[in-house]
């Protein structure tokens, strides 16, 4: 008998993963136009505004305690966003980005590990060379140059796992919705710091550019990640990070035939590479790792 609440969640989780991609796509058609201080400011201020109504009797009877915590997660997230902003803005190759960013599931344990001295299970270690082959073939296209936008996406990876194993701690007690609403406000409030700080030039807006910002904020931020909390719920922690695999692959896709993105065969199979360690690692491993745990914050 088919489990239909199950079936359901991961309709949700898949849709949530395809929303992520066009978010990228929705990301770097803006900030082509918009400085990614001021993009970051308005998409997730107004997110959490949106999601606001449906956690505000939570979010207000918070502790101070846990508004700290919340606060300080969202500060790392905070900053791996402004780094993956500026990673999008200076690359031609997308693709390889979502690939490099993917890489927060297989980095998260490791920190974990540094952090709280949880020692990763014996298929990290296995994995973790095949892991380094996909990223070589991935990035070294042209001798053993690497690209500064790979450089960028790789340092939002390790900020996004730090995320992960934090968040880890928060979500133990404060509810899902309640610790993405705080953490989105977190976001646009630095990012607003920021902008302020770099004092942009005047932005002159036209529909193209609102399109994708609707798209973007209402599409890719506060839609996805609704969908993503509610798909959470009655799916397996293991199962969900399969699904979730699926996100760089939509970002693949649409990239190309989207941008125009050309995608060399040798970055083709880093990716694949990559993608089969991950693959291996979630359905090998003995216990969930902190990762695959995480609801809110996978990459915008």
């Amino acid at each position: 008998m088919i489990n239909t609440q199950s079936y359901r969640g991961e309709l949700l989780i898949l849709l949530s993963t395809m929303l992520a991609g066009i978010g990228w796509i929705a990301s770097k058609l803006v900030i082509l136009e918009v400085p990614g201080e001021t993009f970051v400011t308005a998409r997730f201020l107004l997110a959490s505004i949106i999601l606001i109504p449906f956690c505000f009797k939570q979010v207000f009877a918070l502790r101070f305690k846990q508004v700290l915590s919340l606060c300080t997660v969202g500060l790392v997230l905070a900053a791996s966003i402004e780094v993956w902003v500026y990673a999008i803005s200076i690359s031609n190759t997308l693709s390889v980005g979502a690939f490099i960013m993917s890489l927060a599931m297989i980095i998260a344990p490791f920190i974990s590990w540094l952090l709280y001295k949880i020692s990763p299970p014996r298929i990290f270690w296995l994995t973790l060379p095949v892991t380094c082959i996909g990223i070589m073939l991935l990035t070294l296209t042209d001798g053993w140059i690497i690209e500064t936008s790979q450089w960028f996406f790789l340092l939002s990876s390790v900020l996004l796992s730090l995320h992960f194993v934090l968040n880890k701690q928060v979500l133990n007690s404060v509810k899902p919705l309640t610790s993405i609403c705080v953490q989105l406000f977190m976001i646009g409030s630095v990012g607003l710091i920021v902008m302020l700080i770099m004092s942009p030039e005047s932005v002159h807006l036209n529909s193209h550019i609102l399109f994708w910002f609707a798209v973007s904020t209402f599409v890719a931020t506060c839609i996805r990640y609704l969908s993503q909390t509610l798909g959470q719920f009655s799916v397996k922690i293991e199962k969900a990070s399969l699904i979730m695999l699926l996100e760089p692959i939509w970002i693949l896709i649409l990239s190309v035939s989207l941008l125009g993105e050309v995608v060399e065969a040798q970055k083709l199979i880093g990716g694949g590479i990559i993608i089969l360690s991950l693959f291996i690692y979630i359905k090998l491993q003995h216990k969930p790792p902190v990762a695959q745990t995480v609801v809110a914050t996978q990459k915008p």
